[in-house]
């Protein structure tokens, strides 16, 4: 298992980072788990909250400058695709992360370098340790590295298959998937109308009106990715159940 000072510096020093403070770095690289071990407090969960919301608004800044014959629904979904766990695992595969985590002896056992909830934290941690110590830009020049051909990929991507995303979001989770059902149907034989529910381990999570039943699914779909409150919901049943 790295030393803390030794994991920060090795990372460091592999991405050509350069930190006033480098122990944030070795705050970023702290799991829980390891810190439970030593009855420590700092680890990091706070800089992969600040590092959500930067990675959130750089990659938000960079489609509404750069893409702007599309709307706000367009945007959201390719922020989406571009800031959810499968990207950012695949970021911390590039960085080799997992290498220079700092975990408790249960969760290496378990495989916690490999996992990819942890990793996909551990970015959104190093994130934050960037934007703390060298400020906006830095953080900005860190993320388009790893991420700028991801956004460009998703926003001419078919980004528009709200029920397969949904689905890659909460398979990446669990075992388990969204189901839909018709809630009703009205109009006309030739001019039918539906309305159908998309439903997580039995409750209803949104509603979506079409006109045939496959449209109500798919813009059913596209309420939970679109609408940042139920986005988050779903994220956050799905991360207190997850399952590896």
């Amino acid at each position: 298992m790295p030393n803390t000072r030794d994991a920060a510096a090795r990372f460091l020093k592999d991405n050509n980072l350069s930190f006033k403070n480098p122990e944030l770095m070795s705050m970023a690289l702290a799991h829980p788990s390891y810190s439970q071990e030593r009855n420590n407090r700092v680890n990091n969960q706070r800089l992969e909250f600040l590092g959500d919301a930067v990675l959130n608004f750089i990659v938000a800044d960079y489609i509404y400058r750069h893409y702007k014959d599309k709307p706000e629904g367009d945007l959201t979904k390719i922020r989406a695709k571009v800031v959810c766990e499968k990207s950012l695992f695949k970021v911390a595969q590039k960085l080799n992360l997992g290498e220079y985590l700092l975990l408790g002896k249960g969760e290496e056992i378990s495989g916690g370098r490999q996992r990819k909830s942890i990793l996909a934290d551990a970015v959104e941690a190093v994130i934050g340790a960037i934007y703390l110590d060298q400020g906006c830009e830095a953080a900005r020049d860190f993320i388009l590295l790893h991420l700028e051909d991801c956004i460009k990929e998703s926003a001419s991507g078919d980004y528009y298959d709200y029920k397969s995303r949904l689905q890659e979001i909460v398979q990446e989770h669990t075992s388990e998937n969204v189901t839909y059902r018709i809630i009703s149907e009205s109009g006309p034989a030739h001019n039918k109308s539906f309305v159908a529910g998309v439903f997580f381990r039995g409750e209803l999570i949104a509603t979506g009106e079409g006109g045939s039943k496959k449209e109500a699914e798919q813009n059913a779909a596209g309420k939970v990715l679109e609408d940042n409150l139920m986005y988050e919901l779903i994220l956050k049943k799905l991360k207190k159940g997850e399952v590896n």
